[in-house]
This record gives structure tokens, sequence and C-alpha cells, in this order.
């Protein structure tokens, strides 16, 4: 089997690699290539897995290559996981809405549609060089916004390319910890786009409403970070618990007052990641060392704004195990093996959320086999939850035409209608203010 690993020099590519060691026998590893477009950085994150590798005591060859074609070419499975603009284009991702009171964020957000009008053109080459090179191959899409990023790439690949987040099940996982069960042995019910979903059941072989008493319990809510962002009142107002991204939706203005009065994610990210490239050159145990001190930093501030506009104290609960790479893996596991996983996946809707067409994507659980992901249905949800999805849901494929044909009229559309901009006026000054600043969007017209 050949894995390509596309943005391999990526912070989090040694996560993935730690993965593929643990299963590099079950699957039938014969090739790992990293492909990016930045030599030093591969060469940076080399050290890192070469450290990995010599810890645990075990050989997975890898190689490095700056050719997309030699990258891809026969792969079996490719995982995607770039930034176009890199964290510099974050940071005006995040920037320019926030200069005019708007919260930008990166992925649901305004700084989403900027962050995909960049990125689905360059997506859809990688989707389009391996229609032609690995045509039997499955994309494995972490590239943000992932949901968005996939309904752009299925217009090339169909259903051999898959979303996938690590948000829902982590979610999923840490209510299971608080209700002493194995998430194994529960069926979460959970249902959105990426970065916008809802858990509305959870229940177990007896059909008990865990969820619902585990709404009903404020100590009980205190003990994992959703029930802490969102606050028991307003979660049984709604009756479902929110993925931790909704809190942009429905505290957005006390979001903006928190970034304002602290670091922005995109800005703290850059510094960091600046300082960890610039030292290249390190052994790898050395590299790899330096590699886990920069992630604990990075990783207990994840949803710091959030958290500081909910007036919460302390950091993010690091999982280990438990991010991207392991979802990347189970969805490989389960087509190699044919093994009908239910995992939560983006991928096109069929008859899941039926006021959705069959091929928006959506982010549902999933049995999953050689076939790839088949959606399960969820039928009806709460109006406000459908209302906030088929909008975000058009401002998603208006951005995708965007994208696809660099115009700036549809753009301003896509922003205009976002839920988070407040006017039409507003949304034209926010893509002023990204064609300024961004390169990749002066050829808009």
């Amino acid at each position: 089997m050949k894995l390509t690993i596309v943005g391999g020099g990526g912070f989090r590519v040694p996560l993935v690699y730690g993965a593929l060691l643990a299963r590099r026998e079950q699957l039938g590893l014969d090739e790992v290539v990293l492909y990016d477009i930045d030599e030093e950085r591969l060469t940076r994150i080399g050290y890192v897995l070469d450290g990995l590798a010599a810890e645990k005591g075990v050989a997975l060859p890898f190689r490095a290559t700056t050719d997309l074609v030699d990258a891809v070419k026969g792969a079996d499975f490719v995982f995607c996981a770039i930034r176009v603009g890199q964290l510099e284009g974050r940071v005006i991702d995040e920037d320019v809405p926030l200069g005019m009171g708007v919260l930008g964020q990166e992925t649901t957000g305004p700084g989403g549609i900027c962050f995909a009008l960049r990125t689905i053109p360059v997506m859809t080459k990688l989707a389009e060089t391996m229609a032609e090179h690995a045509p039997d191959g499955w994309l494995i899409n972490f590239t943000n916004p992932a949901g968005m990023v996939t309904e752009a790439l299925q217009r090339v690949l169909g259903d051999k390319v898959v979303g996938i987040c690590d948000s829902p099940s982590g979610m999923c996982r840490r209510v299971a910890a608080v209700l002493g069960r194995d998430p194994k042995e529960l069926w979460f019910d959970y249902f959105g786009l990426n970065h916008l979903g809802w858990l509305q059941g959870v229940r177990d072989g007896t059909g008990a409403p865990l969820l619902e008493e585990l709404l009903a319990d404020d100590a009980q809510l205190e003990r994992f970070e959703e029930g802490r962002l969102f606050g028991g009142e307003w979660l049984r107002t709604i009756g479902m618990l929110p993925n931790e991204y909704l809190y942009y939706f429905y505290y957005a203005a006390d979001t903006v007052n928190a970034i304002r009065t602290g670091n922005p994610r995109g800005a703290f990210l850059l510094q960091q990641q600046r300082e960890f490239y610039a030292r290249n050159g390190a052994s790898p145990a050395a590299a790899l060392a330096d590699w886990r001190a920069t992630r604990h930093d990075r990783e207990r501030t994840y949803m710091a704004e959030a958290r500081n506009a909910a007036g919460q104290e302390g950091e993010h609960d690091i999982e280990e195990n438990s991010g991207y790479e392991s979802e990347a893996m189970a969805v490989v596991e389960a087509i190699v093996n044919n093994t009908r996983e239910v995992l939560i996946l983006n991928t096109a809707n069929r008859s899941a959320l039926p006021f959705l067409d069959e091929r928006a994507v959506v982010e549902v659980p999933c049995v999953v086999g050689r076939h790839g992901p088949i959606p399960m249905a969820m039928g009806e949800v709460p109006a406000h939850a459908a209302s906030l999805i088929s909008t975000m849901k058009d401002v998603e494929r208006t951005t995708i035409e965007a994208a696809l044909t660099g115009s700036e009229q549809l753009a301003i559309r896509a922003l205009a209608l976002h839920p988070l901009v407040p006017s039409v006026t507003t949304a034209r000054e926010i893509f002023d203010g990204y064609r300024r600043r961004l390169p990749a969007l002066e050829a808009f017209v």
C-alpha cells in the first residue's frame, strides 16, 4: 500500500506518522511519501519523524518530495492537510473582519470564506492530479474549511473524497467519559456541517435518554469542555449539545470583545511555528523533544478566545491519540478491512438530512466499508438548526463557485449572506480588505 501525505512538512504530520507506526503491519504499508512545496519544512519534520521511529524502535521508511505527480502516482490513500497562504494568511483572515467589529473565525466565519477562496483552486489541482495518476486512490481530506473543500473536490473525484474532523468524535468521547461509559457502547445522534453540528441524542442498548439526563445535571456539565463553555441554561434551552465552534455563532459579540483584549489565535500560532521551523538542523531526538514542547503550548491554548469570552479559566483538555490522525486511520482501516465501523464524517448527504439535496456534503454518522462512507438517515432536526445549516450550505456553495470562477460578485455575496456579517456594505469592505492584503485575491473580478 502506498500512502501519501500532502502537506508533509506540516506541524501535525508527526501525529499521523505515529498512528502509521502503530498500524504498519495490519495495513501492509509499503511506501509512505511526504509531499510539500517547502523543502526546509520537510527536512525539519523529517528529523522529528526519525526521532519518533527511533524512540519507538520500529521502522517505517518514508521519503520526501516536492513533485506532486511523483507523490500521488499510484497512491492508495492520500492524506491532505495544507494551509494555502500559510499562517500569515490566517492572521489576515481573522484580522480584516475583526477591524470592522466582525468575528473572522478561520473555518466557519468570514475568515473561512477567504481561506476557501485561495484554497479550493489548489485543492482542485490536487484532485485532478489524483484523477489522472491515482484514479483508484482515496483522498482523506483534513484541509480546512473541511466540509466546503470536500464538497468542491467531490465534483472531481466523487465519493472517493472523505472529509474528516476530530471535533465531533472528541465531544462524543468527552460525553461518554462523563457518563462513565465506553463510547463504543453508545449511539451518538450527531448531525450538521463541519464545525456546525449538534449532538441531539445519546443512547445505549436500553434506549435510555442519556443526553437528556446529562443536560439536566449542572455538576456533570461542568466536567467537560462543551458543558462549561455553553452552560447548562443555554444547553437546556436548545435541548442539544452544540459543537464547540457554534460558540462563535451563539456568542459572536462576546468573542470579538475577548479577542480584542487578548491575542488572536492565528498570530499566536504564527509566532510559535516560525520559531519551531527556524530551529532546523537539530538531531532527531532534539527535534522530537522540541516538537512535543511546541505542540503542548499549541494544544493547551486551543479555543482560548471562546473560553475567555465565557469567563472560563484554565486550559484546553489535551487528549492523547485522539486527533484527526486517529480519525483518518479509522477511515483507512474501515475501508481496507471492510469493518463497517460507524464514524462521523464529511460526505455527500444522500438522504441523511432531508432538507438538503443528495450531493450536499454533511457531517453525520456513517457506516464505513470497502466502498467508503454511507451516511445514516438523521430524519427531522430542530428548525433553528436546519435553518442555520441551510443558510451556511448556501454560503459554502456560493464560496465554492466564487473560488472556481474568480468572481468578486459571488465572493461578496457569500460574505453578505453569512450570519456573522451584519450588512452588504460590511461584506464589501471585508472583501476589499482581503484583496488588498492577499495576492491570491487580486485576480478576482
